[in-house]
């Protein structure tokens, strides 16, 4: 039976993460179809196709339901932040790597959206896209594995009895470094790694299309950032002589003709230092290293403030929707 939902107003985490939904799939929906426009791998095209028809779907719905709400529509982004005719400037091999890392950050960013979802129609809807995103991710990460792409976490010997630390050392290197990396280190940092690989490689296609020389510089220091940042975590699994996964570069062409507006690539980069941040956290709380977390939160620091002088440059060029925001209160008694 359909429930009726008219008396029963969006929450603060309903509308603001609908709204932010909504922006992103929009961009998503921009990206796909301008990939779609040169692929070549047929197997690799259906996947995109099918997450394009999803960012639809979704923008349908938010469409329908801040409609019904009276809530504005965001503008998001349209063709005119697209170039379809432009030259190709990844190779299919990216778009499918580029699916891999994208669903992955729409389970960790829906996962934290059903935890303050309570209104039942916008719970279906967000179970809804968890579901299919995993299953995104499961045929991505299948199609990596069928042709020898897939680059996965190493591997560590198997426990065959139980033991206890007996020594503070296990997390104060200071007192006796531990040499060996728990599981959940290990994963973190070839994560983190893959992550920033996926940046440099936009940053580069990025930089490279640009129109603004201050875009274009944010760009190669967003690069350079993400590079340092490898170089970190590619010292520790060094340390425990672990393999690094292979860099995205290669999959981006010399085109210096670009298919998307600045805007887009801005908030296309935000989004991506913003699941950044959340990954460097998670590392933090997941890590039982000292050294290692003193890190993370120098290199989260930094991320952070790149973060902020990228918002100030969208804020200056008027990129930046501004988001729902709560009552002033202080301004409505003011009148």
């Amino acid at each position: 039976m359909e429930t009726n939902h008219d008396h029963v107003l969006l929450t603060s985490a309903e509308l603001s993460y609908m709204w932010t939904t909504y922006l992103s799939d929009s961009m998503a929906i921009c990206v796909f179809k301008y990939f779609l426009k040169h692929m070549e791998d047929e197997e690799i095209k259906s996947l995109v196709i099918l997450a394009m028809q999803l960012s639809e779907e979704h923008i349908r719905f938010i469409s329908e339901t801040f409609s019904k709400e009276k809530i504005q529509i965001p503008q998001g982004f349209t063709d005119q932040d697209v170039n379809l005719e432009a030259k190709r400037l990844f190779t299919d091999v990216f778009y499918l790597k580029y699916l891999k890392q994208t669903a992955k950050a729409g389970l960790t960013a829906y996962g934290r959206v059903l935890q303050s979802t309570y209104r039942q129609d916008i719970l279906d809807f967000f179970n809804t896209c968890i579901k299919e995103t995993s299953d995104l991710n499961t045929k991505a990460t299948q199609l990596l594995l069928e042709k020898g792409l897939a680059m996965r976490p190493p591997t560590i010997p198997y426990p065959n009895k139980i033991e206890f630390v007996h020594k503070q050392s296990f997390i104060l290197e200071g007192l006796g470094r531990r040499k060996a990396f728990t599981g959940s280190e290990i994963t973190n940092l070839h994560s983190n790694i893959l992550t920033n690989y996926l940046g440099t490689a936009l940053a580069t296609a990025f930089s490279q299309v640009a129109e603004s020389n201050k875009v274009q510089n944010y760009f190669l220091r967003g690069k350079e950032i993400a590079l340092k940042h490898i170089k970190v975590f590619g010292s520790y699994l060094e340390m425990c002589s672990l393999p690094l996964p292979m860099s995205y570069n290669q999959d981006v062409t010399e085109s210096k003709e670009s298919p998307f507006s600045d805007k887009l690539m801005m908030f296309h980069f935000s989004l991506m230092i913003y699941a950044g941040i959340g990954n460097y956290g998670v590392s933090i709380s997941e890590s039982q290293r000292s050294d290692m977390n003193v890190d993370y939160s120098r290199l989260m620091a930094e991320v952070m403030k790149y973060s902020e002088d990228g918002a100030n440059l969208m804020i200056a060029n008027e990129w930046m929707e501004q988001p729902p925001l709560a009552a002033n209160r202080s301004d409505l008694a003011k009148g």
